[in-house]
């Protein structure tokens, strides 16, 4: 099985769980979909997949508290290239 064919399996596996309204585990999700536990753990994609449907708002939340401060950061830069745009205009006349 292809590395898409299994982070399709993975991510199907734990939508059907939160619908049943099952936990989602690797155990859960290993017996679901046929695949070891060991394989699950192994990839890095496979256990954010399991993780992200273990806890939906946590990753939302911290990528917005990360886009908050990046936009904060990228204001403060684009205010210092207005400033030094200006300096060098005045430098130039």
């Amino acid at each position: 099985m292809t590395a898409r064919g299994k982070i399709n399996l993975v991510e199907r596996a734990c939508t059907d769980l939160a619908r049943e309204g099952q936990p989602i585990t690797v155990v859960a999700i290993a017996a679901a979909t046929g695949l070891s536990r060991s394989t699950i753990y192994r990839s890095t994609e496979l256990r954010t997949i399991v993780e992200h449907h273990k806890h939906p708002e946590t990753p939302m939340a911290s990528l917005t508290d990360e886009l908050a401060t990046l936009r904060t950061a990228v204001n403060c830069l684009a205010e210092q290239v207005r400033r030094h745009d200006e300096q060098l205009r005045r430098m130039r006349r």
